[in-house]
């Protein structure tokens, strides 16, 4: 017998929205260490908000919803709220009820702003880390760093003189300029859409506006441990390196595996005062290496320069992934903020993995 083509819904229903979600689906082991890293920070959220007043978006479900924008590659708020809307998948790892209505686009940007200019990212990236390190799966001993170009929220229009009166540049913001011939310098112009950005060449790329972000990755599981956005320029890499080392603690001996950027003679020696061997690649095109055999000779330097790689998954990830080769935030704490979040979700990505390789182990 032909069934009829009629939709009736029920006028009550027990499902829950977990019921829809498959028991092997990727994001139910995210959504456990995901809650688990929240919970530990509700001391945090506790110390941002009023005790009265109107309530807000939950801070809970802004990093959640922030985490599938990552995890899917949504290019934008709206396109968020479109799939919270109708996403039955994307509804339960936030956590929304089928019945509620999702939030309108700017409100949830706005909260989602507030939120960041906080240095939640920052602490949520360590609580994830955390959640590593009490199941064994973090080095302490060893580690490799190294620096990604991120494409600025702004054009190569936008770069003017900064003496340059406002409104004085002539003709249509959106006209047509020519830049031949003209030079343009970080020490005598800036961006009028993004003046954190820095106009910057790395390799041989063109120069472009752009941010620096540096992550230090430990080498038993590949995790990163730490990650902070720079203005481009070319000590930044060596520089915010040191800073992630500093924040580490400890007195124990560790390794710095890096690529050949880093090999110069002030960085190897800060390194070694700061009681870390240096397991830099050696630079000899030019000039002479700063690493001689004290270092090489060792088998634990080539080991390290072996492990140094797996730094350019989190990079890979986070450029094609993410959709972060270009920053959609403008500023360097916001975009700082978002790179840190973006590290957390790359470590999200790997960690049930680990965990249940190390359960069968």
């Amino acid at each position: 017998m032909r069934g009829a083509d009629v939709t009736q819904e029920s006028l009550f229903t027990v499902s829950k929205l977990a019921d829809f979600v498959p028991e092997n689906h990727p994001l139910r082991a995210i959504r456990e260490l995901v809650d688990a890293a929240l919970r530990r920070m509700n001391g945090v959220f506790s110390t941002l908000y009023a005790d009265s007043g109107r309530c807000s978006i939950p801070p809970e479900k802004l990093l959640r919803a922030q985490l599938l924008q990552l995890f899917y590659s949504l290019r934008s708020e709206r396109m968020l709220m479109e799939q919270l809307r109708y996403n039955l998948l994307f509804r339960w790892f936030v956590g929304i009820p089928i019945d509620e209505s999702v939030w309108d686009h700017s409100v949830f940007s706005k909260n989602r702003d507030r939120l960041n200019d906080e240095s939640v990212a920052a602490e949520f990236l360590q609580e994830v880390v955390r959640l590593a390190e009490q199941r064994g799966l973090l080095s302490d001993e060893h580690f490799s760093v190294d620096g990604t170009l991120l494409q600025a929220w702004a054009s190569h229009k936008s770069f003017r003189p900064k003496d340059e009166p406002p409104g004085s540049g002539g003709g249509s913001h959106n006209a047509p300029h020519d830049f031949r011939g003209k030079q343009r310098h970080n020490d005598t112009h800036a961006s009028t859409s993004d003046p954190d950005s820095r106009l910057y060449r790395k390799g041989a790329t063109g120069a472009q506006l752009s941010y620096m972000g540096h992550v230090l990755m430990e080498h038993r599981s590949g995790l990163v441990r730490d990650a902070r956005v720079s203005r481009a320029t070319g000590h930044a890499e060596r520089e915010t390196a040191l800073a992630m080392l500093g924040r580490l603690g400890g007195k124990r001996r560790r390794t710095l595996a890096a690529d050949k950027a880093y090999d110069t003679a002030d960085f190897v020696s800060d390194c070694r005062a700061a009681g870390v061997t240096p397991h830099v690649a050696q630079n000899t095109t030019v000039r002479r290496s700063a690493i001689d055999g004290r270092t090489t000779r060792h088998a634990g330097y080539a080991h390290s320069l072996t492990i140094r790689p797996w730094i350019e998954t989190h990079f890979g990830w986070l450029k094609s992934a993410a959709g972060m080769r270009q920053v959609k935030q403008r500023g360097l704490a916001r975009v700082e903020a978002l790179f840190q979040l973006a590290m957390a979700a790359s470590n999200l990505v790997r960690l049930p993995k680990l965990i249940a390789g190390g359960a069968l182990a």
